[in-house]
């Protein structure tokens, strides 16, 4: 198989690195607008340099092209990538609006093309573990969802801090949770004045008591990149930061032993064990190769799927129109 990748800038590079060690890539082709990012390239790997993206969609001997550019570009590449026979893998996220995205996806079951988005986050161990102990029943049935990915930087020129960050968190929620939320409140702050968010707020509401929480930002002294899920038998945390328990899961909850009890409001803790599993280390951009060329083979179906890159999209829209309305209930 025979691969094209199109833009080596931050995240191309690992691309290229994770396609060149797939035993079925046999040759891999690279563009870029910065010449000097190829020849770095070049240097490290085998690979062949095209001049302009065109001659990567254009020649009939690549059978596949990952789209490692900016947001506004993945939308017009995609197309017409898929138009000249290609399977593609697009970066996060999918495109730049949900009517590119519905476009995009119907373009590739009518022409029987894989389409897949780069979320990396749904092939890591941690993430892939939640799922199953939610879709067992471990953790009974939640109470909310919260997740907080902050740091200091990197601002964009393009994208807000949602735009930037929260493709990551929309994705790996909805994985776990397979749920379709039923409203949404964003709330943001612009402190540099170049008209994009630096802080920002997100509440899903799934009905049934359930809600989703998402805080975002560039403006915080420390890194964090954590995820806690609350349920009525057990709660779990993922910490992304931690090298060595990144799940632990709390045998921690109320409860209440009868109705008089709930209305004279006498809460039950129940204070258990901490365990925390093992987990793989394998390196989740390499499944995500993966599963791409299986997907194009055959034996696999793509997880991040054009289904799961409309979902995120569509829930970055939502953001959208309720920070331009000062936090406004978007009902989804």
């Amino acid at each position: 198989m025979n691969i094209g990748v199109i833009g080596l800038g931050y995240w191309g590079p690992n691309i290229v690195r994770n396609f060149r060690a797939h035993p079925e890539v046999e040759k891999i082709y690279c563009c870029d607008l910065d010449f000097d990012r190829v020849k770095k390239v070049m240097s490290s790997y085998n690979i062949e340099c095209k001049k302009n993206y065109n001659e990567i969609i254009n020649d009939p001997c690549i059978d596949a092209i990952a789209i490692v550019t900016p947001i506004e570009t993945h939308f017009s590449i995609a197309k017409e990538a898929m138009l000249n026979g290609k399977h593609v893998l697009v970066e996060k996220p999918m495109t730049s609006t949900l009517e590119e995205a519905i476009e995009l996806y119907e373009l590739s079951e009518r022409l029987n093309k894989i389409l897949m988005v780069d979320h990396t986050f749904l092939y890591s161990e941690p993430v892939i573990k939640l799922k199953k102990l939610y879709d067992s029943g471990e953790l009974g049935a939640l109470y909310y969802y919260d997740s907080v990915r902050i740091n200091l930087g990197l601002f964009q020129r393009k994208a807000n801090v949602i735009w930037d960050l929260a493709p990551h968190d929309f994705s790996i929620m909805q994985y776990i949770l397979n749920k379709r939320p039923l409203s949404l409140i964003a709330m943001g702050a612009d402190h540099v004045g170049e008209g994009f968010e630096d802080i920002a707020y997100v509440h899903i509401d799934f009905g049934d008591n359930l809600i989703a929480h998402f805080h975002l930002n560039w403006l915080s002294p420390v890194k964090v990149r954590k995820l806690m899920i609350s349920g009525t038998k057990k709660m779990a945390v993922y910490d992304d930061l931690e090298i060595a328990e990144k799940i632990k899961i709390y045998d921690k909850g109320i409860e209440f032993k009868n109705s008089e009890q709930i209305k004279r409001l006498l809460v039950n803790y129940r204070i258990g064990s901490i365990f925390s599993p093992n987990i793989d280390n394998s390196e989740a951009l390499g499944c995500v190769i993966k599963n791409f060329i299986n997907s194009i083979k055959g034996t696999e179906q793509p997880k991040s799927n054009g289904i799961i890159g409309i979902e995120v999209m569509r829930l970055l829209e939502a953001t959208h129109q309720s920070l331009l309305g000062n936090g406004k209930i978007i009902h989804l």
